[in-house]
């Protein structure tokens, strides 16, 4: 019976949370480890391989209905030796709200110093988002009321929006800043109280990718992922660290782990797990478990994130500040 109890308010606190709080952020799971910083910041378009492309699929707490579900499609080309572009398109659904859509990037990349590889990095995203209430399975009978009166059809609302980002990188070590939403969410206050209008976060995104032995093909990488909502000064961290081994054809695979927690609970894990893939050619895929380590683990299987990718019309840039690691 207190099992119930606890799963009840769980599933209460996810419902409350899916009325005002998705159009937040799409949460970034563990996406960007995947080999697509694209995923965080518009910086990266353009960086590495001259046409990368990732589709993931992520499906939050299996074993919970209604749970958070998300398909996501990104790619970035270069079009110049210093300007790289890219898109993405996602699809979310959370219960009974629907978010989709797509963004579109623009980066620049400088060099700061030639023979020290330094390297500055300015990115911009154009947002668009549209939102839906499914109310198809809802149940206004008396044992299940319409708890929102105003929700009374399949509503809907579109927001544009900007994304900035800046990356500084010297040799192995990256340093991305970005500030996402920078406008205010235009909406009707008078009918949805609960709901912030200010959708500003903010992300960092810093770590060191460093050589094994030589020969070896080992390459090592810790990094840390900083979020925060200024609605309601809530944020988190990853802690992750990821290792690649490379053949003689610049093939490999790699493996890693992630650790999130809430920065109000240092240290005290919300999610845990493993992830690992590989690159064959063009080829890439890779496959991203997490388990929830509070009280709702006990109702789910964990979160599962599966990835897949193309990398076409590998090149060598003219410029060394739009060029990929070289193993």
């Amino acid at each position: 019976m207190m099992q119930m109890r606890k799963l009840i308010l769980y599933l209460l606190f996810i419902v409350l949370l899916k009325g005002y709080g998705q159009e937040l952020n799409l949460p970034v799971f563990t996406q960007y480890l995947a080999d697509n910083n694209f995923v965080i910041s518009p910086t990266y378009a353009g960086i590495g391989d001259n046409l990368k492309i990732r589709a993931n699929g992520l499906t939050q707490w299996v074993g919970i209905k209604g749970a958070p579900d998300n398909q996501s499609l990104y790619a970035d080309f270069r079009i110049a030796d210093r300007t790289g572009v890219g898109l993405s398109f996602y699809n979310d659904r959370n219960g009974n709200t629907i978010q989709t859509g797509a963004k579109f990037s623009f980066a620049h990349h400088l060099i700061l110093d030639y023979y020290s590889k330094q390297y500055l990095s300015f990115g911009i995203s154009y947002n668009l988002n549209n939102f839906r209430i499914d109310i198809n399975n809802f149940d206004n009978g008396y044992s299940n009321p319409i708890i929102d009166p105003f929700v009374t059809d399949d509503r809907r609302t579109t927001n544009h929006n900007f994304d900035v980002g800046v990356l500084y990188r010297l040799k192995g070590y990256f340093l991305s800043v970005n500030a996402n939403n920078m406008l205010d969410k235009d909406f009707d206050s008078s009918l949805r109280r609960l709901e912030p209008n200010l959708l500003l976060n903010y992300q960092i995104y810093t770590g060191y990718t460093f050589r094994g032995p030589k020969k070896s093909g080992l390459e090592f990488e810790p990094s840390i992922f900083y979020q925060m909502f200024t609605s309601d000064k809530r944020s988190s961290t990853d802690l992750n660290f990821k290792f690649r081994k490379y053949d003689r054809n610049d093939d490999y695979y790699w493996a890693g782990i992630s650790f999130r927690y809430l920065n109000d609970q240092f240290l005290k894990p919300l999610n845990i797990g493993p992830m690992a893939g590989f690159k064959k050619s063009i080829f890439y895929f890779g496959y991203a478990y997490q388990v929830t380590t509070n009280d709702l683990a006990g109702f789910n299987s964990g979160t599962h994130v599966v990835t897949i990718g193309l990398d076409f019309l590998q090149g060598i840039s003219n410029c060394p500040c739009t060029q990929g690691p070289v193993h």
